[in-house]
């Protein structure tokens, strides 16, 4: 069986910095917080090109804090889109605001600028870009109609750690920008994990004080805050793994090299890099109409298989509400009953990548 994902892998090839890092905070005691946590803030805030980095406990904690440090509070609406994880669209709900959906880029599946424009209303206040699969949406055109209009832009940058948009990395070029360490991302914890990142010194304050109980100093309370700590032991697991990301996303880039040579040609899509993208490949998804048959045999052949994400938030029975503000999305609505995605992790050997392919070439064949 070769698994869609290997977190087994990469734990092995780095098992002796992995147990040194977390016996060393042991040792300290400094279990939440503390100086692990301190410096991955500093390290993976100039890795993205940001003045500031806010650990929190999760990707989700992190676009919530987000938005309430951009004054997103009741009856605001955000834009964004629906082929998303649920995340994105929950932390609107948190703040009491409204997540007005806009279609997407054919291309790259990322929020479509042109459409963003129309959906602007007098409650409009923020603009929440999804890099999806690790490709940066086109920042320069939502941050340009952003500033005509007073609006934040707050990216999610939850699957891109270290994706480039014009040699920059994203996080940094928003006002704020949020990411998850959840296990499975290219940079992720063993356990959960988040970080906002902003170039803003009042909105880092501001965080900082939110995950912490709006805590000055103890017991000292100047906010209503969360419990959205990071812990120290996720801390210094992230700091040894930073050292590797770079690496891991070259790998990761030549297994999508590697698909794309081979499935070049075929009656399916394959992922589009734009030329001022340097994507991370958190997720290589093809997209076919025999989506399911496709998925079946390959599974049938010992190839596992993901699909991200099945079904639209919009039309998801828990968003089915006045949460949500409902334009026509037909690419999302299209694309997301077609996509498919293949194992891409930087431990994949150059053997798998062509069992893969010679699998679903197979099957292509015979349709």
């Amino acid at each position: 069986m070769i698994p869609f994902l290997d977190l087994k892998a990469q734990y092995r090839s780095i098992k002796e910095e992995i147990d040194q890092a977390v016996l060393n905070t042991l040792a300290s005691s400094q279990y939440v917080l503390g100086a692990e946590v301190s410096a991955f803030e500093e390290e993976f805030a100039e890795y993205c090109g940001a003045a500031h980095g806010i650990a929190v406990n999760s990707g989700t904690s992190a676009l919530h804090l987000a938005l309430l440090t951009a004054e997103i509070g009741p009856g605001d609406e955000v834009i964004t889109v629906s082929n998303t994880f649920v995340a994105t669209v929950a932390a609107i709900d948190y703040c009491g605001a409204i997540a007005v959906f806009v279609d997407v880029d054919p291309d790259t599946l990322n929020m479509d600028p042109t459409l963003i424009e129309s959906a602007i209303t007098e409650r409009t206040r923020a603009i929440l870009p999804v890099h999806l699969h690790g490709h940066p949406a086109d920042l320069d055109p939502i941050l340009e109609v952003a500033r005509r209009h007073n609006l934040r832009v707050i990216e999610d940058a939850c699957q891109a750690h270290g994706a480039e948009y014009k040699g920059r990395r994203v996080g940094g070029i928003g006002d704020l920008g949020c990411f998850s360490f959840y296990p499975g991302k290219n940079l992720g914890a063993c356990g959960e994990g988040g970080m906002v990142v902003t170039q803003n010194q009042a909105f880092a304050n501001k965080i900082r004080l939110l995950r912490d109980w709006g805590q000055e100093k103890k017991y000292h309370h100047v906010l209503k805050g969360y419990n959205y700590r990071m812990d120290g032991i996720q801390g210094a697991i992230l700091r040894v793994k930073l050292r590797h990301l770079d690496d891991w996303t070259a790998a990761r880039r030549e297994v999508a090299h590697q698909y794309n040579e081979q499935l070049a040609g075929l009656a399916l899509r394959i992922p589009t890099e734009k030329p001022w993208a340097k994507p991370v490949y958190h997720v290589y998804a093809v997209r076919t109409q025999e989506r399911d048959a496709l998925q079946q045999h390959l599974n049938e052949r010992g190839v596992q298989t993901g699909i991200h994400y099945p079904i639209p938030i919009h039309l998801q029975k828990a968003y089915a509400d006045s949460s949500c503000h409902i334009n026509r999305l037909p690419i999302c609505e299209e694309s997301s009953s077609h996509l498919l995605s293949l194992p891409i992790y930087p431990e994949l050997s150059i053997e798998s990548i062509g069992k893969i392919n010679t699998t679903l070439i197979q099957h292509l064949n015979l349709n």
